[in-house]
């Protein structure tokens, strides 16, 4: 605009200029339907300067109401932004309800409406107020109509925050029935799987999950692993079906020691103590489990010297391992060898003293008569029970001593 004014008024000056400093300012005669207009070239240029001014403020003003409308809309914005800004310091800070108060005044003119009443559903729901949460969200939805899917989603996450789990299945499924793929639905819905330990939905969903989801693999591993362990723990005596599920199992996985003890309990579980017992072997020739060396220690095998050998064995190269000492111990219990076996636990008991190897302790002693360390051992592992969760299920019923027994 400033340049526009000073190019008329240069225009201007030069033209009053031109007229009276030359002899011969020229002749201008303009004929339009019988209209005969004659003039000096500098006044016909006055003329038209005048009249380009006449229509430029013509125009001015007849822009003006929009331009004191957008003016106003930008002030506003502006303010809205500020409060805006205001109000995310307020609830970083922890002030919850001043910040919820200042997201939403004036959130509708603001640049990010959307961000502001999803920031207050936010706030809503950490001061425990689920339906002014709902009523946001709902806002957020009527402000950007294109943003449905992202406002069911933050609605899904805040319902799983606040144990509504059917709400949020609801929500989700609203997403899935427009996009059945969707990443942070799926990764949503997992979460939501998991949380109510539904294992069967899990495990289905979990293909879709690995393939679409944007879910970290080693979250995704771990939903695998508990889907998986705790539906094989369902599978009794039905071995065709764990058979399915373990080839349902990506490679990877089949060697986590964690599907492995599961596996090798439903094995035993369906009688097959002996396909237990290899799978066993197998996992801990490659990955030591301390679970695995438990189970190992308590399978009911046919033959308990040969489990007695491969558990020394193994001794050779984890003597100090306090596990497969008490496993050791157990498997001289079925072969009878007393003696032997309390080597092993009393030698467990020093490097790591467990309320499983107590009690094993104290069935030992107990069995061969001697009450009062019986009851010491006891005493003891029952003291740490108390205490502790023990990593191992009960010990296995001694067998009554035939004849003489070993030392």
């Amino acid at each position: 605009m400033k340049t526009g004014f000073t190019i008329i008024v240069a225009l201007l000056i030069g033209a009053i200029a031109a007229h009276l400093a030359l002899p011969d300012n020229g002749y201008a005669l303009i004929n339009f339907r019988g209209y005969i207009i004659e003039t000096s070239v500098p006044v016909l240029v006055l003329l038209l300067i005048l009249a380009y001014l006449a229509v430029r403020s013509v125009i001015y003003i007849w822009q003006a109401p929009r331009r004191l409308g957008e003016a106003w809309a930008r002030g506003r914005a502006r303010q809205a932004g500020k409060k805006a800004t205001q109000g995310y310091i307020a609830l970083a800070e922890g002030r919850l309800a001043q910040g919820e108060r200042l997201l939403t005044r004036g959130a509708r003119h603001s640049e990010t409406p959307l961000l502001n009443y999803l920031a207050a559903a936010r706030a809503a729901q950490m001061q425990g107020d689920r339906q002014r949460r709902d009523a946001w969200l709902n806002m957020a939805c009527e402000q950007e109509p294109a943003a449905t899917d992202a406002v069911l989603l933050t609605q899904a996450e805040l319902q799983l925050e606040d144990g509504q789990y059917a709400e949020a299945l609801a929500s989700l499924n609203r997403v899935r029935e427009r996009q059945p793929g969707h990443a942070q639905a799926l990764r949503l819905l997992g979460d939501l799987h998991q949380r109510r330990k539904e294992w069967q939905p899990l495990a289905e969903l979990l293909p879709l999950i690995r393939r679409h989801g944007n879910v970290p693999p080693e979250l995704l591993d771990e939903w695998s692993v508990a889907a998986w362990t705790n539906i094989m723990a369902t599978l009794h005596n039905d071995r065709s079906a764990l058979e399915r599920l373990w080839d349902d199992i990506p490679r990877h996985l089949r060697r986590e020691p964690r599907l492995t003890l599961a596996r090798a309990r439903a094995l035993i579980a369906c009688n097959a103590v002996d396909d237990a017992e290899l799978e066993i072997r197998r996992t801990l020739d490659r990955d030591w489990s301390e679970a695995l060396v438990n189970l190992y220690g308590e399978l009911p095998v046919a033959d308990p010297a040969a489990h007695l050998k491969r558990i020394e064995a193994w001794l050779k190269a984890h003597p100090e391992d306090p596990a497969l000492l008490l496993a050791a111990g157990r498997a001289c219990v079925r072969h009878q060898l007393w003696g032997k076996a309390r080597s092993y636990f009393e030698a467990s008991l020093a490097i790591r003293a467990a309320p499983e190897t107590w009690r094993a302790l104290g069935q030992l002693m107990a069995q061969l008569g001697e009450t009062q360390s019986a009851s010491r051992a006891f005493e003891r592992g029952l003291s740490m029970a108390t205490t502790a969760t023990p990593t191992a299920t009960a010990a296995p019923a001694l067998p009554a001593p035939a004849g003489r027994i070993a030392i």
